[in-house]
Parts: C-alpha cells; sequence; structure tokens
C-alpha cells in the first residue's frame, strides 16, 4: 500500500489513478443520511458494490446507517473481514459451496441473503440444521425489473409459508429493486411509477403478516429513486450506496442531484495533432457503458473515446494545450464499473492526499 503518499499534493500521483474527494463525498453522505433517515424515517443499508472498501462502509455507518448491502458473498466475506458486521447480500446463493461459506460467514456476523426459489429454500435449510446455525433470508420480490424474483402476491405469500416455521432457515422479510423506474426522466413519472411498484411489495408484506408470518425488513431503492422510495409506505430501510460518490449516468441520466466525487488523475502521454490528445486511462480504467467520463479543466471537447489502455480526446479547436506530461482529471462515466478496475482509492483533501483505501471488495466474484 502506497501510505507514504500521503500528505502529497494529488498531481504528484502516477498515473492512472483513482481519486476521491472527501469534503464532496461527505456532502453526499450527510445528503442522503438526512433524506433517508432523518426526513424519511427509516433505516439505511447502503449498497456497497461501488464502493469495495470497508472504510468507506464505516463513513456510512457513524453517519447513521445500519448496515451495508453487497452484491456477492466474496464481498460480504470481505466487508465482514474489515468488521462491517451487519450484511444483506442482496443476490441469491445457490450451490452447497457457497452455502457452506454463507453458514461459515453467519457464525460470526449478521449476514441475511436473498431467495426466489424453494429448492435453493430446502438446500439452505439443510445446511442450517447440519451446522446449528440458522441463515436469515429475504424473499427478493420482482416488481417489474423482471431479472430475478418472485412475483409480488401470493406466490411471495406462498413461498413465505413454505420457509416460515424451518429450523435452518429464517425469514427476516422482503427486498425488492423498483429499478425499471429509472427509464424515467419526469420526477412525478418516477415518484407515481415507485408507488405503484412498491404498493405491491407493501401489500404482500401484509398479506404474509395477516397469516402470522413476521416480516420486519422491507428493502428497496437504488440511488436513482432512493429519495422517493424512502417516503414510500411499508418501506424500511433503503439500500442506495453510490450516491456517495456520484456519477455522470447518475447525475445525467437519473437525476441524482449530488456532487461528483470519483475522478480518475490521468497523463498526457501523447499530442499527435492540434486537436488530438491522448491520455493513459482507456477502458481497463475508467469504464464508459454507463456515460462518457467527463474531462475537467480543458478547452471545449468534441468527443472523448476509450481503447483499451488509452484515452482519445479530440478538441473542438486545435491548441497546444493540454501539453505532454500534463495531468487530465476526470469525472467517472460510472462508478460500478470503475472502482473494479482498481486495487486502491486516494482519499483526498483540498488536493492533498489524506488516506490510501485498499479496494478488498474488489475482484470478489464468487
Amino acid at each position: 500500500m502506497p501510505h507514504h503518499l500521503i500528505g502529497q499534493p494529488k498531481a504528484s500521483l502516477d498515473t492512472p489513478a483513482l481519486i476521491v474527494d472527501l469534503d464532496v463525498m461527505e456532502r453526499n453522505i450527510r445528503t442522503m443520511a438526512d433524506t433517508i433517515i432523518r426526513d424519511a424515517g427509516v433505516q439505511w443499508r447502503p449498497h456497497t458494490k461501488a464502493m469495495k472498501s470497508p472504510a468507506i462502509a464505516r463513513k456510512l455507518m457513524d453517519a447513521g446507517a445500519h448496515g451495508v448491502t453487497c452484491a456477492k458473498l466474496g464481498e460480504a466475506e470481505a466487508m465482514a473481514a474489515g468488521g462491517i458486521d451487519h450484511i444483506l447480500i442482496a443476490n441469491q446463493i445457490v450451490g452447497q459451496q457457497k452455502i457452506d461459506r454463507l453458514v461459515a460467514l453467519r457464525r460470526h456476523t449478521d449476514v441475511i441473503c436473498a431467495v426466489d426459489n424453494l429448492e435453493n429454500v430446502e438446500m439452505m435449510d439443510r445446511a442450517g440444521i447440519k451446522a446449528d446455525v440458522p441463515l436469515s433470508v429475504v424473499i427478493e420480490i420482482d416488481v417489474g425489473m423482471q431479472r430475478a424474483g418472485v412475483a409480488p402476491g401470493e406466490k411471495t405469500v406462498e413461498l413465505a409459508r413454505r420457509i416460515a416455521g424451518r429450523r435452518g432457515v429464517q425469514l427476516a422479510g422482503l427486498m425488492a429493486w423498483e429499478a425499471h423506474t429509472l427509464r424515467f426522466t419526469d420526477e412525478n413519472e418516477k415518484r407515481q411509477a415507485i408507488r405503484e411498484a412498491l404498493e405491491q411489495v407493501a401489500a404482500t408484506a401484509q398479506a404474509c403478516r395477516d397469516e402470522g408470518i413476521p416480516i420486519g425488513i422491507v428493502s428497496c431503492g437504488g440511488t436513482g429513486t432512493y429519495w422517493l422510495t424512502a417516503r414510500c409506505p411499508g418501506v424500511t430501510e433503503i439500500q442506495a450506496g453510490g450516491g456517495v460518490y456520484c456519477d455522470v449516468l447518475y447525475r445525467t441520466r437519473f437525476g441524482v442531484r449530488h456532487d461528483y466525487a470519483l475522478t480518475i488523475l490521468s497523463t498526457v502521454t501523447s499530442r499527435p495533432t492540434p486537436d488530438r490528445v491522448i491520455c493513459d486511462a482507456g477502458k481497463k480504467t475508467m469504464s464508459s457503458d454507463g456515460a462518457t467520463p467527463e474531462p475537467l479543466g480543458l478547452p471545449p471537447i468534441k468527443s472523448v473515446g476509450l481503447s483499451a489502455e488509452h484515452g482519445t480526446l479530440r478538441l473542438e479547436e486545435p491548441g497546444d494545450t493540454p501539453r505532454l506530461g500534463d495531468k487530465i482529471e476526470f469525472i467517472v462515466g460510472y462508478s460500478d464499473t470503475t472502482v473494479v478496475l482498481h486495487d486502491v482509492m486516494y482519499a483526498v483533501r483540498g488536493g492533498v492526499i489524506e488516506e490510501v483505501w485498499e479496494l478488498t471488495g474488489r475482484g470478489k466474484l464468487q
């Protein structure tokens, strides 16, 4: 770990480098915590799929989050190793290898995972009984994303019935992700679509309770919806996490009113023509699948293109700047698919490196 860089200006970093502005990130954290916890009065379990660092998760817990959400079992293991012990894995854990790992994690961590299939539940139940470690689950409901999940209503209630009373599996609640509403750019239309989707979840939770099946958790909400989802009746916790960084995708397409905290620092490595600038940050450094990264502090740009190892910027007008060896900083296009490309993140305040964080959740795909 390059801790010797602490106290140095960010311009001293070798490139390409992943940088987070602490003042901006902390401001975004306060915005999310105020909106979710203090204004809406629900709990916050932020998703770490774009964070990959227990150090950042601890900042969120300090701000009032009661746990974190992970995409993969490996990420949950990394968070637990970093001292985070309230974790929701917002995916199904399928297969004996992974279930055995889940049992091992459950022995010392308050971990919950999603289920949407009775066969999976029965395998987990057998493992929980054998190890004398009951596994905690939420039923994932498909409210329109058409990915994983059970249909709301009777199909979910039936699965809840089949889980209730088992010794090796305990039902903690329900989970949904109203991602299909991200396509609405008009906030009133988005609000209405979210409410229609989550009314089904609230009604399903109540139907379970009416049968004597406790439903403690109703977990929903991503960064592109959280300020609306948090105020929907029946929701108990919000999973949004990527908003602590914000990025071009969240701001320009999903209407997230946060400031940009995450950037990539690169170096100009070639100036083949007066209107073309080549830098050392390409697709292996920053993704463009969600949105194209935006360079800062340059003359007007006609286009930004990424190949494997290079970024190609075309200027609107020919010019001498930036020069060979100059540093260029890019606003990240999509944080989820950019952070995973890096081993470390440099936390900067006032242009000076304050912390260096190892991204221990990076590469934890299993």
